[in-house]
């Protein structure tokens, strides 16, 4: 009884997070997400994400899926104190948007940018797959 008491509460608040999810369109969740990214505060990253996403680098090398595993590969993102991202160019079709990015972030040989395509997908209010087209890695001569 306990248990099923509390899976329906949890089934219940899933759905909700889920319907005002799905009031955002494709390209308010990809603003949001880019938001959280720049904040680097990963917990809110991941609430637009859906529970089994997947990162792809194009066109389907896996690089991760599920909350566990982005989880664990922004959390060492964002300790990157200057990591931060730009869209220079947006596309969206729809439940598709493809932001060309340029990101700040430190490299081993100092700070640089990273210029890169990202797919999105967004399917009920939440980012079910990505695709990066990795671009040109700057670092930033030293003084």
């Amino acid at each position: 009884m306990r248990m099923t008491l509390v899976l329906g509460t949890f089934l219940a608040c899933t759905r909700l997070a889920a319907a005002e999810g799905a009031a955002a369109t494709p390209t308010e969740v990809v603003d949001r997400q880019l938001a959280a990214y720049n904040a680097r505060n990963v917990e809110a990253f991941l609430k637009f994400y859906a529970p089994d996403a997947e990162l792809f680098e194009f066109p389907d090398k896996l690089l991760a899926r599920g909350t566990v595993a982005l989880r664990e590969r922004y959390t060492t993102r964002f300790a990157d104190s200057i990591l931060h991202a730009t869209v220079a160019h947006r596309t969206a079709m729809g439940n598709k948007v493809i932001d060309h990015e340029k990101v700040r972030i430190t490299w081993p040989d100092g700070p640089g940018t990273w210029e890169l395509t990202a797919i999105y997908e967004v399917n009920g209010g939440l980012i079910t797959r990505v695709w990066f087209i990795y671009g040109e890695k700057t670092v930033n001569p030293k003084n």
